[in-house]
């Protein structure tokens, strides 16, 4: 991996905070249709974080993590 590229592990972390932020919102929604929209998105955003943890558990079990 370029050292330009962040680190799965960075990922994760990005999809988790966006999946928090989008909850947030959902709470905060002024309408029904605007809180669906923000549901989502956090859910989304979870699925990305689960598929970056499935990442990286294979990246450590190959060895290919930074760690």
């Amino acid at each position: 991996m370029s050292d330009d590229e962040p680190t799965t592990e960075e990922l994760r972390r990005r999809q988790l905070q966006h999946e928090r932020e989008e909850r947030d919102l959902a709470a905060e929604a002024a309408t029904g249709a605007e809180s669906d929209s923000h549901q989502r998105r956090a859910e989304k955003a979870g699925y990305l974080r689960r598929k970056l943890e499935e990442r990286e558990q294979a990246e450590r079990r190959a060895g290919l993590s930074d760690d």
